[in-house]
């Protein structure tokens, strides 16, 4: 099905984008990780690479032309796929509001240069024009604040454009953010494991000499926040130890792939700095073998590979030093992902009427059908991934369980988008799985492992989480035999699975050992019945204990 790409929000300011070059045409093939364009923003010109595989069919505008953030960017698909109806749809503007942060207070006449800050009185200045100074943008679509995981630059450093200020943790990742201009770093709004809400003052870039003081007083006029200094003392954090640089191998014991020219991003190019890479070494799998990020990061000489792995084991944090008889504990900052956890998830509880509804699945006929898949299928199919498929097409004949609460009405979704809950460290993060019901076991399974490996690897895109229409959660790998999920909004339901265990169970007048499997969907009432929950757990049993059943 035909992906629709948005012009994305590049810097905390940005309002619309001017494409400086498309770098793939109309029907041009595209590979993740490929440029597909220049992007000209309010602050900096930046290189826009492709998060999917796929057939470019659609770009919203030429070279030249102009986008609101928002707008229709491009759409990918197959071949010779109808994108009419969503060139109609995206192209008309069509879309939801894009959320803006308060704008801040205005401000009277600025102050002239020269006068010193009074010390009663606020000194008057319009930061909204300068641009010295950076705002903590929204990074994530339910973003409020950011942690300043870590400063690359210190105060005082040179900086240009391109290169990254600061790792910051937002509720679902850890983002790299980068600098629009070139400068001197002059004022950093947090120290490093302090937060920072959305649209404050996160860090001053300009000339020597600038009036730091007044700007900063001028924010704090304006937004109410409060600068480091002014804050109670923060408990000092504690700093992991950096990673130690990666030496490449002597090239003697490596392939050269790359000789001559080589093509890399600019933070493909400094991350191999960092780690001591030589490029030359490095396999691009961008656009004409161009080096990326991706690359890097899963870059492992074969000389250190054995070392470093008990390197990343010996890494984790020791949290807990109990004595015996001694009471003691430790306290951890929440994170931003376990806050935003905790807030949507206690507002599903307490706001949507939750009932419960569960069902034994005999999955005698799956396991055997998933032995028969796994000898010829390319990539190796999980039961997960024979819940999600039967699950797609369940809700295909079910369709008030794929649907959403939306306080004056009910939206009864046609397409089918599952998200499939991933554990990872911070918390869950629920991957989505586009247009399940059409999709092969292989494809489903394919994907959902690349989402699991992103997800722990902290590379998920907001693109992958957004617009589920329904969610599994499977706790059967760890031994949980059945559980209740809380639903995950805007879903109207939840399936909870759990894991196959053998029973004895009657079949044809004998107790005989079968492997069962127990599933709990969670529904909203205001928008689903018990009956209507009843009949589709009764279609997902048809179609697990008789798996032929999903190629008819």
């Amino acid at each position: 099905m035909a992906e629709v790409i948005l012009m994305p929000r590049l810097s905390d300011t940005m309002t619309e984008g001017v494409i400086a070059a498309w770098h793939k045409r109309v029907g041009d093939t595209v590979q993740k990780g490929d440029l597909l364009a220049e992007i000209e923003t309010d602050k900096a010109t930046m290189e826009l690479e492709s998060y999917q595989d796929g057939v470019l069919l659609h770009i919203g505008t030429p070279d030249g032309g102009k986008l609101q953030v928002n707008d229709l960017l491009a759409i990918f698909g197959k071949p010779g796929e109808d994108i009419t109806e969503l060139v109609k749809i995206h192209g008309s503007g069509a879309l939801a509001p894009i959320p803006t942060a308060a704008p801040v207070a205005p401000v009277e006449t600025a102050a002239p240069a020269t006068a010193p800050i009074p010390t009663e009185t606020t000194t008057s200045m319009d930061i909204s024009s300068m641009d010295e100074v950076v705002l903590m943008p929204r990074l994530s679509d339910t973003m409020t604040e950011g942690v300043i995981a870590s400063w690359q630059k210190n105060v005082g450093d040179i900086v240009k454009k391109g290169e990254v200020l600061a790792d910051i943790e937002t509720d679902k990742a850890t983002m790299e953010l980068e600098s629009y201009k070139d400068g001197v770093l002059l004022y950093q709004g947090a120290q490093a494991g302090e937060k920072i809400l959305v649209n404050d003052l996160l860090c001053i870039i300009g000339k020597e000499g600038l009036d730091v003081a007044a700007i900063v007083a001028a924010v704090k006029a304006g937004t109410g926040a409060k600068t480091p200094s002014e804050e109670a003392p923060a408990a000092p954090s504690v700093v992991a130890p950096s990673a130690p640089a990666v030496t490449a191998a002597p090239a003697v014991e490596q392939a050269v792939v790359n000789s001559g020219r080589i093509f890399a991003s600019p933070l493909a190019k400094r991350i191999a700095a960092e780690k001591g890479i030589d490029l030359k070494y490095v396999k691009g799998s961008g656009d004409n073998g161009r080096i990326t990020k991706i690359d890097i990061d899963q870059y492992v000489p074969s000389t250190i590979l054995a070392a470093a792995a008990p390197a990343a084991k010996s890494a984790a944090p020791v949290i807990s030093n109990a004595v015996a008889g001694q009471v003691s504990f430790t306290d951890v900052p929440v994170s931003q992902m376990r806050k935003v956890i905790a807030k949507r998830l206690s507002e599903s509880l307490f706001t949507a009427p939750h009932f419960y509804l569960t069902m034994q699945i005999d999955m005698d006929a799956a396991i055997a059908a998933r032995t028969k898949i796994n000898e010829v299928a390319s990539v190796k199919v999980s039961f997960n991934d024979l819940v999600v498929k039967a699950t797609a097409m369940a809700l295909k004949k079910h369709p008030k369980i794929n649907s959403s609460w939306m306080g004056d009405f009910i939206r009864y979704n046609d397409h089918i988008n599952i998200g499939v809950a991933v554990a990872v460290d911070e918390g869950l993060l629920v991957p989505v799985v586009r247009f399940a019901d059409g999709k092969s076991l292989s494809q489903i399974g394919a994907e959902v492992k690349d989402f699991a490996q992103r997800a722990k690897d902290k590379k998920l895109q907001p693109s992958d989480w957004e617009g589920s229409t329904f969610t599994i959660s499977n706790l059967g790998m760890f031994g949980i035999d059945q559980f209740t999920a809380i639903i995950n909004p805007p879903d109207a339901c939840i399936l909870a699975v759990g894991g196959i265990s053998q029973e004895p169970v009657v079949k044809n007048g004998q107790v005989v050992p079968g492997n069962i499997m127990k599933l709990t969907l969670s529904c909203d009432h205001r928008v689903v019945d018990g009956a209507t929950g009843a009949a589709f757990l009764q279609t997902l049993k048809q179609l697990l204990e008789e798996p032929v059943r999903m190629l008819v």
